[in-house]
């Protein structure tokens, strides 16, 4: 690697000399000005068939699992910094040879190189990059025919752009042999552009082949049926991790794409959490299969692996990630009594008795039973559950006196005002009875939270000492204890 180098830094001055810049129509790049391109495109070149090493990789990886790469090898779209870095002075240059003037400046024209030799050393500089990258596509068992192709593309371009530049070199104030080698020079960026992103496909195929292997190792671990297993699959799977984080963590660095940056740093954090997790998980389910809460919490916690390395998958491909919706909530009490204050202010020329009170006192009644459930709780106080059932009784009075108002506004366009103080005392019952409901909540809270350790420190204790009785008994009051502190945590109003 090292040797081709040497020999391309040379050879790549030659190439550039022969490119006109600026204003200059002729060969003016004298030996000891260097063209900025020289040294940028040598490491451009480097960085492409540097890929040797990822390619044997792969060579060995894709013999047990084909991958399949989501994105299209002739699109030119630069994904990543290193690319965009690496073509970033080509473009300039050949930004600058499309710009220049149609006309040829009065400027003193400097020596030249000797065309001949400089062309000579071109064309070997290509032939020695073509041999290497044909060498490296043979050995490829990825990507093998674009591969192919692209090296064919930057092969056809360079002979081009080896012709024009010839027949400059022998007429360098010919405004259309500068033209042509203008189109050359960036038929030749395209097809390298082309190449280049090819080779950051590659890198892209090494990333999804540690995902796979990771995948592979993951349903392992889901499926073993002994603690030696576990543990010996569970290391593999650690190692294997810390291979993809480091590869994920290169992709994310050099991902342009905020959005893909964030989607893959995520997808990292959950999977360092989460494995684990899984391995602790699948312990317990081993030692108590009959538990279907494991089970339940065992598929979570896979669940949140896979969709870590689906992300992976896709971000690093430039795919965005289609987020699922959110499950909508369950009704609660509050929405329940915001939907019927809104429901309760109605037009009298559209209100009939066949359909706005069975409607209304169905919603109603919903509602109440809700705050007979909470009332009947063991957290509430009787004080407040005689209040809940007060206020209860009370807008269902509210209600009635409501629709017999709207009953005698029927067909007329303007409410009465014995209508319109009947929807306020409706509101204000309303509003009682939300008020009931919350300090019942406060009941639920101050019970929940008061002491959360005592449950789970005497499960503990209990399994310590292998006490399996006293385990059923305090797992069935933990059981209860969480779910109080969950229904004190999303509290209904």
């Amino acid at each position: 690697m090292g040797r081709l180098a040497g020999g391309l830094r040379t050879k790549f001055c030659a190439l550039v000399s022969i490119l006109p810049t600026g204003n200059d129509t002729s060969i003016a790049l004298k030996e000891d000005h260097p063209s900025p391109l020289d040294a940028n495109s040598l490491r451009l070149l480097i960085k492409i068939w540097s890929r040797e090493t990822a390619l044997k990789f792969l060579a060995v990886m894709s013999a047990e699992t084909p991958i399949t790469l989501n994105v299209n090898p002739q699109d030119l779209q630069v994904q990543t910094f290193t690319v965009e870095k690496l073509l970033e002075p080509l473009i300039i240059q050949v930004t600058t040879l499309v710009n220049c003037p149609q006309n040829p400046s009065n400027r003193k024209k400097g020596r030249s190189k000797r065309a001949r030799v400089l062309l000579a050393s071109v064309e070997e500089a290509t032939w020695n990059l073509l041999d290497k990258g044909e060498k490296i596509a043979e050995e490829a068992t990825v990507l093998k025919e674009e591969l192919t192709g692209a090296l064919e593309e930057v092969r056809k371009e360079s002979e081009a752009l080896k012709v024009s530049a010839e027949r400059f070199a022998d007429d360098p104030c010919y405004l259309p042999k500068r033209e042509a080698v203008v189109q050359a020079a960036r038929a030749l960026l395209a097809a390298v552009t082309r190449l280049l992103i090819l080779a950051d496909m590659i890198d892209v195929m090494c990333l999804l082949q540690h995902v796979s292997a990771f995948q592979r190792t993951f349903e392992s671990l889901k499926n073993v049926s002994n603690k030696s297993d576990l543990q010996k699959t569970y290391q593999k799977l650690g190692k294997e991790l810390e291979n993809l984080d480091y590869l994920a963590f290169k992709r994310q660095q050099d991902l342009k794409s905020p959005n893909q940056r964030d989607e893959i740093a995520g997808a990292r954090a959950s999977l360092k959490e989460n494995s684990p997790i899984l391995h602790s998980v699948c312990s317990a389910c081993l030692e108590h299969s009959d538990v279907a809460s494991l089970k339940a919490s065992k598929d979570t916690v896979c669940e949140e692996i896979q969709n870590a390395l689906n992300v992976i998958s896709n971000a690093s491909q430039g795919i965005q990630n289609v987020l699922v919706p959110p499950e909508p909530q369950a009704a609660t009490l509050a929405s329940a009594l915001d939907e019927l204050e809104n429901l309760i202010v109605l037009d009298p020329l559209t209100v009939t008795e066949e359909e706005t009170r069975p409607s209304l006192e169905k919603r109603l009644e919903a509602i109440i039973s809700g705050a007979a459930l909470l009332a009947d709780s063991s957290c509430t106080r009787d004080f407040h559950r005689e209040r809940i059932i007060a206020e209860c009784n009370a807008i269902r009075q509210a209600l009635q006196d409501l629709l017999s108002e709207y009953m005698n506004n029927t067909g007329k366009k303007e409410r009465s005002n014995t209508l319109n103080i009947a929807i306020e005392n409706m509101c204000k019952k309303t509003r009682d009875l939300r008020r009931q409901l919350r300090k019942a909540i406060i009941d639920h809270v101050s019970d929940s939270f008061l002491d959360t350790t005592v449950p789970l420190l005497v499960l503990i204790e209990a399994a310590k000492n292998g006490r399996e009785k006293e385990i059923k008994e305090y797992a069935a009051i933990f059981r209860e204890h969480t779910s109080r502190l969950v229904e004190a945590m999303y509290p209904s109003v």
